[in-house]
């Protein structure tokens, strides 16, 4: 038996759904901050060693601090994500993947008492792929990996 599964099999019921219900507020609070472009919060749930994919494409970016200036060159937008469909599969008292859904709303900035008007490519309709890791500051993402279900 592999050392995950052994370390899986001694962990009790409510152990592993502690550890679930973590990752997946974890996943959740990241769209919240991601959604109200708090780039420094969203940054600080990466480990420092930390890859991320966007959904979108583009080169893996490696560690905290360029994922925090990746989020920071990105253009203002209006933007509301919408998460479903989590599943986190616990491999450890200190290991988890999640896969998650996505879909994306987003459209141009809006001046004062105004909605945004919604972009024409959107929605985007897409996916994560997560390995999270325990950390002495609560549950990280280690690696973020992004991809599209459309084209948009």
């Amino acid at each position: 038996m592999a050392s995950s599964a052994i370390e899986e099999s001694r962990m009790n019921h409510d152990e592993r759904r502690a550890i679930e219900a973590d990752c997946t507020r974890l996943i959740n609070h990241y769209v919240n901050l991601n959604d109200a472009q708090d780039w420094e919060g969203c940054a600080a749930l990466y480990t420092e060693d930390a890859v991320f994919r966007r959904p979108s494409g583009g080169d893996p970016v490696h560690g905290r601090e360029a994922i925090l200036a990746s989020f920071r060159a990105r253009p203002a937008r209006a933007q509301r994500h919408v998460i479903a469909n989590v599943v986190v599969d616990v491999e450890g008292p200190a290991t988890a993947r999640a896969f998650s859904v996505i879909v994306l709303y987003m459209g141009q900035p809006a001046e004062g008492d105004e909605l945004p008007v919604q972009d024409a490519n959107s929605p985007l309709i897409g996916w994560f792929r997560d390995r999270i890791v325990l950390t002495p500051h609560g549950w990280r993402f280690a690696e973020r990996t992004g991809g599209l279900d459309f084209r948009p």
